[in-house]
């Protein structure tokens, strides 16, 4: 598939800015580990995960940027990132929002091996998340469309992490949809199947 590009100006600017915005976040699977292996992604990007000009995501500075795979590249920096589900949500998404050819940006907060408790309020991941969320709508006309969840296999070595899994993701998703005003946030919450 051939990639599509987008004119960027000289300060780095695109012409255009996100009108609707997803949040990523959670741990490794929503930052990426799909094409891994010993520690260095292999570069292959499923046709559903390739770039296309009315996507783009906002870098680790805070700066819009054509978005392709690995999404997380800048800000799970601890290990290795390859191909998320971010990329191919976007793209399944981006033309039966507004009728298409309208910017979407992705705001990826994801780090690997995160456990919930580390996405707490007052936490630095979740304090970051809400960082570039408001950000990402700052300066822009955008709006946030929901947020992607995926964590929890952190939360499994015992019983009683598993069980508090629950009440936990309830306090995460009141305190997100608190913080940033929207009250009725959708959360769209990944699950690794097979």
């Amino acid at each position: 598939m051939e990639e599509t590009k987008i004119p960027v100006t000289e300060q780095n600017q695109f012409p255009q800015t996100p009108k609707h915005i997803f949040i990523l976040s959670g741990q490794s699977n929503m930052a990426g580990r799909g094409g891994v292996h010993h520690h260095h992604w292999d570069g292959v990007v499923p046709l559903d995960s390739q770039p296309h000009a009315s996507i783009i995501r906002l870098s680790a500075n805070l700066h819009w940027e054509p978005a392709r795979e690995p999404l997380h590249h800048d800000i799970d920096v601890r290990k290795a990132c390859g191909v998320g589900p971010g990329m191919s949500f976007a793209n399944a998404v981006k033309d039966h929002l507004g009728g298409g050819g309208e910017c979407l940006g992705l705001v990826p907060c994801a780090v690997g091996g995160t456990a919930i408790k580390e996405w707490e309020r007052g936490q630095h991941l979740y304090d970051n998340m809400l960082k570039r969320s408001k950000e990402s709508v700052e300066k822009t006309k955008g709006e946030i469309k929901a947020l992607l969840w995926y964590q929890g296999e952190s939360d499994t070595p015992s019983y009683h992490t598993a069980e508090a899994y629950k009440e936990n993701m309830e306090r995460l998703i009141h305190n997100v949809r608190e913080d940033l005003g929207l009250p009725s946030l959708p959360i769209i919450q990944l699950q690794k199947t097979g």
